[in-house]
């Protein structure tokens, strides 16, 4: 029993990573860049529902709902304004953009009067439940996250599968310039994207907030979302979710059976383990270059 808890627990952890890396990946496929923003546009997206929901006294899902379409709106907007004027730059110089934007959301967070400097409770209506099934104990905040990612996945997949905007951004993540050609708005469909992106890390956060409270340094948890895009296949949105559930687990089974500290470092040795085995990753499509 206690195998299956610690498996149930990693899994939720992993979803959270998951997401994470759904955003890496999302940008690395509409730009061919990586955006290390990802965790800090989580914690905002964190913030954000907390002061709808403390501070102007919003209801729950009103303002989950709006603090996703804000952060939507916010990754778009710095696409357009921050990311577009530099792209064709080489990928580094947009890497370290990435970084700076990070670094100054977390740094206008933290000035925040009262705020910022704080750990803060987000009030779900499920905080502290749990659920009891034979000998196993479900924490309804962990059930949560598992049931929102698979339906998230599922919306994504419909999106990419389905939909006109999902088969547009899919050509454009291909190859830009022949969509283009196609008559494709592959800028549009880039701000799109970062939007997408956005969104994705708003309710990885929202879903973060209840298990480990909301405060200004929990973007950081993005450092552990990257190994699981590497691990997945920096290039497969089913490998961002798998490779999250990988390093969730790795990482909750380690933490018991394991001494001190093993923890903190599993998830980059499972992703030293997977380059040398397999460095595309799990799903990712192997490329060859002819020199």
């Amino acid at each position: 029993m206690q195998l299956v808890q610690l498996i149930i627990s990693g899994i939720a952890q992993g979803c959270i990573y998951g997401l994470i890396a759904l955003g890496f990946v999302l940008i690395y496929k509409a730009t061919e860049t990586v955006s290390f923003a990802q965790g800090d546009l989580m914690m905002l997206g964190a913030f954000c529902g907390l002061a709808l929901m403390t501070f102007l006294g919003w209801p729950f899902w009103l303002a989950v709902l709006s603090a996703i379409a804000a952060m939507a709106a916010f990754g778009m907007l710095a696409e357009r304004a921050v990311i577009r004027p530099i792209l064709g730059q080489p990928a580094f110089s947009i890497v370290m953009l990435t970084i700076g934007i990070g670094y100054i959301a977390r740094g206008l967070i933290t000035m925040i009067p009262g705020i910022g400097t704080e750990t803060h409770v987000l009030p779900v209506p499920y905080k502290d439940q749990i659920w009891r099934l034979g000998g196993l104990v479900f924490n309804v905040e962990q059930v949560v996250v598992i049931v929102v990612t698979a339906i998230l996945c599922g919306a994504l997949f419909a999106l990419f599968r389905y939909s006109r905007i999902g088969i547009a951004m899919q050509a454009a993540s291909q190859n830009q310039l022949a969509a283009y050609y196609m008559g494709i708005p592959v800028k549009r469909l880039n701000g799109m994207v970062w939007g997408l992106a956005a969104a994705v890390a708003a309710i990885a956060g929202l879903l973060l907030a209840p298990i480990t409270f909301v405060h200004a340094n929990m973007g950081f948890i993005g450092l552990k979302a990257f190994p699981a895009a590497v691990v997945g296949g920096f290039g497969s949105l089913p490998g961002a979710i798998v490779g999250g559930l990988i390093i969730g687990i790795v990482e909750s089974l380690a933490g018991f059976y394991l001494p001190e500290g093993v923890k903190d470092i599993a998830a980059y040795v499972v992703v030293l383990v997977m380059l040398m085995v397999r460095p595309n990753g799990l799903f990712g499509e192997s490329l060859r270059k002819k020199v």
